[in-house]
């Protein structure tokens, strides 16, 4: 079985369009949670497009299971983690100018850089995953950094799910889950699951969770909140 955390950050989105009061993510992570999430994901970004910092505050009093809280590697992002305290930092990329995460942490590259970042974090008794493609020198580079887990970036193979590359893009994924798993990492995974890809997760048994947001929320639009997370969470069930 593959735990399942509800990532509500669309949530958010579709509020902060009208900057009104309601869809409240938090209401919506209560339901998840009820539906059988495992825990919630939120990304609180610097310039607070969706989640915003009261969200963030009310999740981490009111979320049940384990809360993520994804952010860019700044003292700004740092210290509100270390106040806040949640479950899980997974540590990911940001461009102001994205949609979304387009890709996933240079832990290899930026290695220097994120080195303080990370040590102030576990210092602070915080558990550190990174969100990093499927190559094999970022995984290593987060065993170097003293993370706890990674998360893989499954972009690219949802992207060529169906097509000519589906199987090269899942062994990627399977190399990278094993090597992680090998070096005492804990193996998460996301980005671009929905309904139908997520199946090929279950050809990766390292990987311990999923995180599913824009898929999940999409959906709840249509059947209810509790409704699409069960269904997901049927799917990872297997």
């Amino acid at each position: 079985m593959i735990l399942l955390s509800v990532n509500v950050d669309h949530v958010a989105t579709l509020r902060q369009a009208r900057r009104a009061r309601i869809p409240d993510p938090v209401t919506a992570a209560a339901l998840a949670e009820l539906a059988g999430a495992r825990g919630i994901t939120v990304h609180l970004r610097e310039d607070r497009r969706h989640i915003q910092d009261r969200d963030v505050r009310l999740l981490r009093e009111t979320v049940q299971g384990v809360l993520n809280l994804e952010m860019a590697a700044t003292q700004e992002m740092v210290r509100i983690a270390l106040d806040l305290k949640p479950h899980l930092v997974t540590l990911v990329p940001e461009k102001r100018q994205e949609l979304t995460t387009e890709g996933g942490l240079d832990a290899h590259g930026l290695e220097k850089s994120l080195l303080p970042q990370i040590r102030a974090l576990r210092d602070g008794g915080l558990p550190v995953s990174l969100f990093v493609d499927a190559r094999p020198e970022q995984v290593d580079a987060a065993v170097r950094l003293g993370a706890m887990a990674v998360e893989l970036h499954t972009g690219p193979f949802c992207e060529r799910f169906g097509g000519d590359r589906e199987a090269e893009e899942l062994v990627a994924l399977q190399n990278a889950a094993a090597r992680a798993d090998a070096a005492g990492l804990s193996v998460r995974a996301g980005h671009g699951l929905d309904y139908g890809n997520v199946s090929g997760m279950h050809e990766i048994p390292e990987i311990e969770e999923v995180s599913i947001g824009h898929s999940i929320v999409a959906r709840a639009v249509l059947v209810g909140m509790e409704r699409a997370v069960a269904e997901m969470a049927a799917l990872l069930d297997g």
